[in-house]
């Protein structure tokens, strides 16, 4: 009907190039994923560092009291979203855990509608299950919009929309897309394509693959609507050839970022491509070497616009809130080196040059002494005892500082009628699925 050559039997969509090109031309190069306080808006592309965020969904949390691995709950999720709205380093939040304590089913909307709950910075959800899982996180995003017209205008949330690697969608995942295609929600088109897993060995080969994954989802949003916002995205690595593992430490991972970021820039996309988690032990610390961090650090200086991955430890498996304090702090030294400056005649201060003169001090000037603060780039030394390589010495000092977060720092409540209506969309939908016999 819109062009693709479909093969019913073997199940295989192709797309035509023109309708690939027409995607992209219909795709908006620019947006702003709005926070429920303005100040926490995020206008992509950036023109500095990246916006960075937290971990997704992870699987098991280390308990901030005790130390000790566990399923996650609720309020696990309402802890973390809160400690990350408290730090600076931070500018939006994924949804972090899996909720263990509530319906398998509905787990995806108490993960998102808790987040709302504790911060005013904006929400990625990372947990599509079908359309009628999309319209209930519609529904949710919309009450803190203020509405589904105002949602389009000022989108509250974003989405994660996953492709099955290689070249593979599936059905009730694209059906949701569709859904927040037309609602005005932004959609992250993420590709994990694991080379000589899910991907050709080869780093080209990858970059082919995720490519053609982004690509693909692009032309259904703009198929589904006309103009809908979509960001390029991917968290594509190797395969561990020892483990059958994610290997995030290999120097393929920013070099892939790297490609897929000027693959998206090629097109005139956003992109969130770039990861920034610094830990894939058990334990929270800093367990890396100094290449292993550069590595790391590399993959956010490729061009992308987006990058999760704040307080994640084991390959993304576990979630650690005293973690996210230190990948924090940390970042907020490192994008420092990302600060951009300015060439302007008056930047360039020909004049200062004149009046100082050969061979003499520009110490003494007062053009030195009004702009010096703001001009040399300071790191933090308070938050640089933080990043020592192959350490766990920080952990402590970073779980006082969450649990005095917790302690001291309040996000602004919601109004009490739309806490109501939002816990009532949940459990409505749960009873119905009850009476459905599906949960």
């Amino acid at each position: 009907e819109h062009g693709a050559i479909v093969d019913y039997r073997t199940q295989i969509a192709k797309l035509p190039e023109e309708m690939v090109k027409e995607a992209l031309m219909a795709a908006p190069k620019e947006m702003t994923l709005h926070g429920r306080d303005p100040k926490n808006d995020m206008r992509i592309p950036v023109d500095s560092w990246p916006y960075t965020g937290t971990h997704g969904l992870a699987t098991y949390v280390v308990d901030l009291r005790t130390g000790k691995k566990r399923d996650p709950t609720v309020k696990d999720i309402a802890e973390c979203i809160r400690v990350a709205d408290a730090l600076e380093g931070i500018s939006y939040v994924q949804t972090s855990l899996t909720a263990t304590d509530v319906p398998r089913l509905t787990h995806g909307l108490h993960e998102l509608w808790t987040a709302f709950k504790n911060t005013t910075k904006h929400v990625q959800g990372v947990e599509i299950l079908n359309a009628e899982d999309a319209r209930k996180q519609i529904e949710l995003g919309a009450l803190i919009a203020g509405g589904k017209e105002e949602l389009r205008k000022r989108p509250s949330f974003t989405v994660i929309h996953c492709s099955i690697s290689p070249l593979m969608f599936e059905r009730d995942a694209v059906e949701a897309m569709v859904e927040f295609a037309k609602a005005g929600v932004v959609v992250t088109t993420m590709t994990m394509s694991l080379s000589g897993g899910t991907a050709p060995v080869t780093i080209a080969g990858t970059l082919v693959n995720a490519n053609a994954e982004n690509l693909a989802s692009f032309v259904i949003g703009q198929t589904a609507c006309k103009g809908a916002r979509t960001v390029y995205c991917s968290s594509s690595t190797p395969v561990n050839m020892n483990t059958g593992t994610i290997n995030y430490e290999c120097a393929n991972h920013p070099l892939i970022a790297a490609g897929l970021a000027q693959m998206a820039k090629r097109y005139g996309l956003p992109c969130m491509v770039g990861d920034w988690g610094l830990n894939d032990s058990t334990e929270v610390g800093m367990p890396h070497t100094f290449s292993e961090t550069m590595g790391i650090a590399l993959s956010t200086m490729t061009g992308t616009d987006l990058q999760g991955g704040i307080g994640s430890l084991d390959s993304a498996k576990g979630m650690a809130i005293e973690q996210q304090v230190i990948d924090a702090y940390v970042w907020e030294n490192v994008r420092k080196f990302m600060t951009p400056f300015s060439i302007t005649k008056e930047a360039c201060a020909l004049d200062v040059i004149r009046a100082v003169g050969h061979g003499n001090t520009f110490l003494s000037h007062i053009h030195t002494a009004k702009n010096f603060k703001k001009e040399i780039i300071q790191r933090d030394p308070e938050k640089g005892r933080f990043e020592a390589t192959m350490s766990n010495r920080m952990a402590a000092e970073a779980r006082e500082i969450a649990l005095k977060i917790l302690d001291e720092h309040e996000v602004p409540e919601l109004d009490k009628s739309i806490l109501k209506q939002g816990d009532d969309i949940i459990r409505d939908h749960e009873r119905d699925l009850a009476r459905r016999g599906l949960i």
